[in-house]
């Protein structure tokens, strides 16, 4: 077994990470108090996807939790839940996680248990047909049932009749030509209402190998001890190797490109999406969150100073910008909420301020952007749940834990010019999806 040591910013000990012959990584890292964090991080999500089973990697989310061959269905969140922990998971394009966050108890009676438990989810999941819910037309209203696959379904349905998601869904779709990131990672509820419970084996079988795994335990421990736990409840069994999933970043777009929806709504939505640099481009992805705090963070950005506060005519009633990183290339958003009869002034507006960064960023933007993004990552060692979260997005996003010993110091150099060069690499508008969502008629 291979052991690693990485010195994480503002931990009082070094993080160790092993890697079993299997390739399941046990990521060990101290933060005295009662607490603990269990996590387990699988390298798969809708990157994964196709066509086919868009979806698929949610649906198994929630399935996870339907029992094992110990445990029936509702068991593992009793248990714990009685205990006082908090239990969730969440699918996104890169990656599947499942967490478990509690008091460890006296003697550690309660992180024993957590551990056997998780575990046992992770690597024995039953997911019954009963518990999933048989495949139905989706266009058969009469349908009644209330298990799992519908579920989903009609979460599906809440989240797909928000004005937000409709424009965000419209501006990622172009923003991609072949990677798997174009694809919306709930999926949809004709391929949610067909998907077997064969193909979903197949699917946990697949990804839900060793090697795709990193497991996390965030808190006060003996190390020695934790870790021949998790490796004697961690029972893998022969699985087969994950496939190989490199994909080629796909390159922004060669011209603008301009999209325009229409739903039921009283006011219009506006986004405009950027491709930017690979998770592991460090220095290029902190220039990005600092651009996105000066453009749009807050009530002190110049997007909102500029076309809200100092406006004459109330054009916008919500403007701001965000940052996502990805493995194969992070997303840069300018999002907008506006009055629909001034929408060619308000694109126009928008247009003008992105022009405008790539030209003039003071030293007073640059220092306050730099204490806005030390104080959020410094923010992510206040809880266990923060640690294990942190540790498990450099594990399966950029493969490389020690990319966070760098962060601090890299920030600490970025000038003014460096966000200039980032802002004219990433934020052309000859190389942006604009993308409008505006009232019926």
């Amino acid at each position: 077994m291979k052991k690693t040591l990485v010195k994480y910013p503002f931990l009082t000990k070094e993080i160790e990470i092993y890697e079993q012959d299997n390739g399941h990584k046990i990521v060990l890292a101290h933060k005295e108090g009662d607490m603990i964090n269990i996590s387990s991080w699988v390298k798969t999500g809708s990157i994964n996807e196709n066509n086919d089973n868009n979806g698929i990697s949610h649906f198994l989310e929630h399935l996870m939790f339907k029992g094992t061959h110990k445990h029936k269905a509702g068991e593992f969140d009793k248990i714990l839940e009685s205990k006082g922990a908090i239990v969730n998971a969440a699918t996104w394009k890169d990656y599947t996680f499942y967490y478990v966050t509690l008091p460890k108890g006296d003697s550690d009676e309660n992180f024993n248990t957590a551990i056997e438990l998780h575990a046992d989810m992770m690597t024995d999941p039953v997911i019954p047909d009963y518990e999933m819910g048989a495949p139905f037309d989706i266009n058969n209203k009469n349908v009644t049932d209330k298990r799992e696959r519908h579920v989903v379904i009609e979460e599906i349905r809440m989240r797909k009749d928000q004005p937000w998601t409709k424009v965000y869904n419209a501006t990622n779709n172009a923003m991609y030509t072949s990677h798997p990131y174009k694809r919306d990672v709930i999926g949809t509820p004709e391929i949610i209402s067909q998907i077997s419970q064969e193909e979903i084996m197949n699917y946990y079988r697949t990804f839900y190998s060793p090697k795709n795994v990193t497991t996390i335990i965030v808190g006060d421990f003996d190390s020695e001890k934790v870790l021949n736990k998790i490796i004697n409840e961690f029972h893998w069994g022969e699985r087969p190797e994950p496939p190989e999933t490199n994909f080629q970043p796909d390159k922004p777009t060669s011209e603008t490109i301009y999209v325009e929806n229409s739903a039921n709504i009283n006011s219009s939505f506006m986004m405009l999406g950027f491709l930017g640099p690979i998770a592991k481009d460090i220095k290029n992805v902190i220039a990005l969150e600092m651009l996105a705090i000066i453009l749009g963070e807050g009530t002190s950005s110049r997007l909102y100073q500029n076309l809200i506060e100092n406006q004459e005519e109330q054009i916008f009633n919500i403007i701001e910008a965000e940052h996502y990183t990805f493995r194969d290339g992070c997303n840069f958003f300018v999002q907008a909420n506006f009055n629909p009869l001034s929408k060619e002034k308000a694109i126009e507006l928008v247009k003008k301020e992105m022009e405008k960064i790539k030209e003039n960023i003071t030293e007073r933007e640059l220092n306050k952007a730099k204490k806005k993004v030390k104080s959020r990552f410094a923010g992510e060692v206040e809880t266990v749940s923060d640690i294990g979260e942190t540790i498990g997005y450099y594990m399966t996003v950029c493969d490389d834990l020690s990319l966070a010993e760098d962060y601090i110091p890299i920030c600490e150099k970025i000038t003014t010019e460096d966000l200039q060069d980032a802002a004219k690499k990433y934020l052309d508008l000859n190389h942006a999806v604009i993308s409008v969502l505006s009232p019926q008629g």
